[in-house]
């Protein structure tokens, strides 16, 4: 994947695209082919998609964003991360990079609940929901002690909590370990972890049940951090949905059982909407 940059609203923002032509002229794009968005979770960054993108890039133009706050995007101290904001920067970054047309999105955690708002704001040709935040009563256990670590970051700490969000602890690489540290560490990232957390733990989307575009519900049998319960929660609410389980897996079940996840998501991404 290719790595660049783009300014939106006074913020950088770093996303990785991939394909067979990458086109830089954002016209052009806007009328080449079909795109995906990925958006990720809390914590995360755009590498975390792994090799999933560039496998989808057969068919489509795959785009994979680093949030405000997060991975290589801009930090600022002063800003709110709220799901309303998130979704009024991604919607300009979709514009900015010409990917606002013929595109689905893929949206894991908070990326799933922001992907919910732009569902509700703008036209999308498919959604997939992966273990997603948005009907949360509140923070899990779980979330309360990841949000622990990412405020008090140690080694040890962060590999404890890291081994719970996943089926098999030894699924846990060091660097993954690591790089969270690293990135927790740069300046402005405990704000827009802390910030981010807050508002998608104590706010629930409205817009499930008007949710027309064909959607596809993904989640970890052995998800810990939002738990199974909010899968079925999800399921009833959203109408005419596909929902898959993933055994074996826990929050990220892309990241555990990436081929299985990633064919699952390309049979249904490749039927016309």
């Amino acid at each position: 994947m290719k790595e660049a940059f783009v300014d939106v609203d006074s913020l950088k923002v770093r996303y990785l695209e991939s394909g067979n032509d990458i086109i830089k002229d954002a016209k052009i794009r806007k009328r080449s082919k079909r795109h995906l968005l990925f958006i990720h979770g809390l914590g995360s960054f755009s590498d975390r998609w792994l090799d999933i993108p560039d496998a989808l890039s057969l068919d489509f133009n795959t785009v994979a964003v680093d949030l405000p706050g997060f991975g290589g995007s801009d930090k600022p101290a002063k800003m709110n991360y709220t799901i309303e904001k998130f979704a009024d920067v991604i919607s300009k970054f979709m514009q900015k990079t010409g990917i606002d047309g013929n595109t689905s999105i893929i949206g894991h955690s908070l990326g799933g609940y922001i992907a919910l708002e732009l569902a509700g704001k703008i036209e999308l040709d498919k959604l997939v929901l992966i273990d997603s935040s948005g009907l949360l009563d509140g923070p899990t256990p779980l979330l309360e002690k990841y949000l622990d670590v990412a405020l008090n970051p140690s080694k040890q700490a962060v590999r404890r909590v890291f081994e719970q969000l996943v089926a098999n602890p030894a699924r846990i690489p060091e660097v993954l370990v690591d790089g969270f540290i690293f990135r927790i560490n740069q300046q402005g990232s405990r704000h827009a972890f802390e910030s981010a957390f807050h508002n998608s733990t104590t706010t629930q989307t409205s817009r499930l049940q008007k949710i027309s575009i064909p959607t596809l519900l993904i989640w970890g049998s052995e998800d810990r951090l939002i738990p199974l319960d909010y899968y079925y929660r999800f399921k009833k609410n959203l109408r005419g949905a596909k929902s898959v389980i993933i055994n074996d897996a826990g929050h990220a079940p892309f990241a555990e059982k990436p081929a299985l996840v990633c064919e699952i998501m390309r049979r249904f991404l490749r039927n016309s909407p």
